[in-house]
């Protein structure tokens, strides 16, 4: 009876989470193809028609297609960054030693417990003093910086569980350092590889306090990402009452993300289990 019921529990706490997750997801979406007057009216409802100007106005109109553009420059860079560097710093922790070798690693790990907002003032002061405030590049360097930690105390514990036995005969058939890891190491480590670069483009893409503070200066609006588009969607369009174009512009920002999960989903959880297994 006990075997039953554990189940039962569990999986009604699954389902929950499920709904508690989904739904508002899906009420976006919905809302995003009525009119105002059917999302003030009947919240609940399915639209009439599905109005796909909705989105076309809050792509053009509210230049969510510009800010968008920006958000893929931006998260493209960074996460190629993070994801080059971070692995290559990773491989170097987890299988050579060297004088320093746990400062360096604590390092990285303290650098996670370190909240973003203690060093707004600093890395202001930092980028503007690059000639990088106010640019992509310059949010881009910031995003793969706060980035490293995180990515590097995942993949050298992944790194680590790697057989040795495969790395020691590549070097026997002449394989170099620097073509053992790019051809041998980084290959075997694809599934922890993809389980934190979806980690990291979640934390990319829904970015806010960074762009705010950094995206200074003249014409720095033109730069915007979609995180700061939406919020002065929401902000104009809640006056003027177009909340389709706010629902339309919310669920173009969604998309990318939902996106990335279902084709990589599996990837996630073969990483995910690999290292619990190991």
């Amino acid at each position: 009876m006990r075997d039953r019921v554990v189940p039962v529990f569990s999986h009604g706490f699954l389902f929950l989470w499920a709904l508690l997750t989904t739904l508002p997801l899906v009420w976006v979406a919905v809302s995003s193809f009525k009119s105002d007057e059917e999302i003030l009216t009947d919240p609940w409802g399915l639209p009439a028609t599905l109005r796909w100007d909705n989105w076309g106005r809050a792509w053009n109109e509210a230049h969510i297609g510009r800010y968008f553009l920006n958000s893929a420059v931006v998260v493209t860079g960074a996460l190629v960054l993070t994801m080059l560097l971070g692995a290559m710093g990773a491989y170097v922790l987890a299988r050579y030693r060297f004088p320093g070798h746990r400062v360096v690693y604590f390092g990285f790990v303290g650098g996670m417990m370190f909240p973003v907002f203690l060093a707004l003032v600093p890395l202001f002061f930092v980028v503007r003093n690059l000639g990088l405030l106010g640019t992509l590049p310059g949010l881009t360097f910031v995003y793969a910086a706060y980035s490293l930690p995180f990515t590097v105390f995942f993949l050298t514990a992944f790194f680590r569980t790697l057989p040795s036995t495969v790395a020691e005969a590549a070097m026997v058939d002449g394989c170099g350092h620097f073509g053992l890891f790019f051809r041998v190491m980084l290959p075997m480590a694809r599934p922890g590889l993809v389980s934190v670069g979806i980690f990291n483009f979640l934390f990319q893409w829904n970015q806010y306090v960074l762009p705010i503070v950094l995206m200074q200066g003249e014409g720095a609006e033109k730069r915007w990402v979609l995180a700061q588009g939406l919020t002065a969607l929401a902000v104009n369009e809640g006056y003027r009452g177009d909340f389709s174009g706010l629902f339309a512009g919310m669920t173009i920002a969604i998309v990318p993300v939902l996106a990335g999960y279902v084709a990589f989903h599996r990837q996630v959880q073969r990483g995910l289990a690999a290292g619990q297994l190991r």
